[in-house]
């Protein structure tokens, strides 16, 4: 239970980081930052696997600063993805 909390924080601050790094923190609640880092470090890890990184995401328990990073990364991609869909743009 304990983990599933840390895993819920930790995914709301990435996505709120990354939020504010792609200028989206205005449109975005707490509820939609903590989805934003859950899913973007899912990205994030297959990403890191395509490209032969070896480092973790916070999904996989690698909660290290290049597990971080990976998560920190996916979120934004995610972030730039959904702004291509939604404005035609990526901010």
């Amino acid at each position: 239970m304990f983990g599933i909390i840390v895993w819920l924080v930790v995914g709301g601050i990435i996505g709120w980081i990354a939020s504010m790094i792609m200028r989206t923190d205005g449109q975005q609640g707490v509820f939609l930052n903590i989805i934003v880092g859950i899913v973007g470090a899912f990205l994030g890890g297959w990403l890191g696997g395509v490209l032969g990184i070896g480092a973790g995401t916070i999904n996989s328990g690698a909660f290290n600063v290049a597990g971080l990073a990976l998560s920190l990364v996916g979120a934004i991609v995610l972030l730039g993805i959904v702004n291509l869909f939604r404005r035609g743009r990526v901010r």
